[in-house]
């Protein structure tokens, strides 16, 4: 796609909340270079009114007759959960780039099978990831990448929202078959990748759950202890019974502590940098707080897969560096479930958490013996 110079041609399935006040947005501050040509949604009408509302000039009910009547560059998916696979394998086959909301898959298997379906140079799928595009986010990787703060020791990685009952009422959510999870996969899922992102790679995780308050299958508050590769001890907690709702994460290293605290999105002044005693007169530029501030949001996302695009290249948030925090939260339920303590490496293709994310033995078989018949 190099050779690019007009604007990437979006397309927007699903025509529901997320991309009413994040997406379009999000293409309208690309500066030209992301223009909205079509919208689908199963909902005819829905599309039409939102196609009216944002001056998007084709509107269809299917999927691939949108693609092969618009061609589009990039597809961005923000269907529920269960329905991202199907959507998109279908781009990838028609040779558009899609970009997805989150999570992912509903399962690791899933998103495996998609990832059969990229080519080198693309198409690629990359997934919304939006928290690690922030300006404090990008300056503290590269601070722990060079060691400039020392190694990471200690974190936490807290995300306590509130969800009330009436919440649940949408068919989809609080199920295991079309929403995956409950707050550790849908919520909690921006705070772990963006921990994820930052500390590299994890060793081991016990973790505990449970169903306190909500009528869900799935739970309703997670808690993990977690190792990383660096040494470093992490503890999460995913909840949606908390009415002070705060997102918070914190690193403990040497030199400094760095703190973020916020609810669904940061600019710098949601960023804390303290130093150690005895750095005691360092400011927070002297830590290495970045000078320059770019909120995270899907329009720093946005930009970045579009350079991306246009260069051909693997983006962010996207093969393995996308999957990372979806097996991460595999086994996270794994430990919860089962009372173990869970490696990466046990998440294998006999692992029926690697097919479901609360193992379920029955669906897991079905789905393991539907990917060996199509080769995956």
């Amino acid at each position: 796609m190099t050779q690019h110079n007009h604007p990437v041609r979006v397309a927007i399935v699903g025509a529901g909340n997320i991309a009413e006040t994040s997406h379009m947005p999000a293409i309208q501050a690309q500066d030209g270079q992301a223009v909205a040509v079509a919208v689908v949604d199963v909902d005819h009408e829905r599309a039409t009114a939102f196609a009216a509302r944002w001056g998007i000039p084709a509107v269809h009910d299917d999927l691939q007759q949108m693609l092969a009547a618009v061609r589009p560059d990039l597809v961005i998916v923000c269907t529920p959960p269960v329905a991202h696979r199907e959507a998109i394998v279908t781009c990838l086959d028609a040779g558009v780039w899609v970009w997805c909301e989150k999570p992912p898959t509903l399962s690791v298997a899933e998103y495996d099978a998609i990832s059969a379906h990229e080519r080198e140079g693309g198409p690629y799928v990359s997934y919304v990831f939006q928290h690690r595009f922030g300006s404090s986010a990008r300056a503290l990787r590269e601070h722990i990448r060079t060691g400039a703060l020392g190694a990471p020791l200690v974190g936490i990685c807290h995300t306590l929202w509130y969800r009330d009952a009436a919440y649940f009422d949408v068919p989809w959510r609080g199920k295991w078959q079309t929403e995956g999870g409950g707050p550790t996969m849908g919520h909690g899922i921006h705070q772990m990748d963006l921990m994820l992102a930052l500390m590299g790679e994890w060793t081991e995780v016990r973790a505990a759950m449970g169903t306190l308050a909500r009528d869900v299958e799935t739970e309703d508050v997670s808690m993990a202890m977690v190792r990383f590769a660096s040494g470093a001890m992490v503890s999460m907690v995913n909840s949606l019974l908390s009415p002070r709702e705060t997102s918070y994460l914190r690193f403990d290293f040497p030199e400094a502590t760095v703190e973020l605290t916020h609810l669904y999105g940061y600019d710098n002044s949601h960023w804390q940098w303290t130093p150690a005693p005895h750095r005691a007169g360092d400011t927070a530029t002297d830590l290495g707080a970045p000078l320059d501030n770019d909120a995270s949001s899907h329009t720093a996302q946005l930009r970045v897969l579009l350079q991306a695009l246009r260069e051909g290249r693997r983006p962010e948030a996207s093969g393995d560096d996308g999957r990372r925090v979806l097996a991460f939260v595999a086994a996270l339920y794994e430990s919860a479930i089962t009372g173990r303590t869970v490696t990466p490496d046990m998440l294998t293709r006999d692992n029926p958490f690697y097919y479901t994310m609360n193992g379920d033995a029955d669906i897991a078989t079905g789905e393991r013996t539907n990917k060996e018949q199509i080769g995956v």
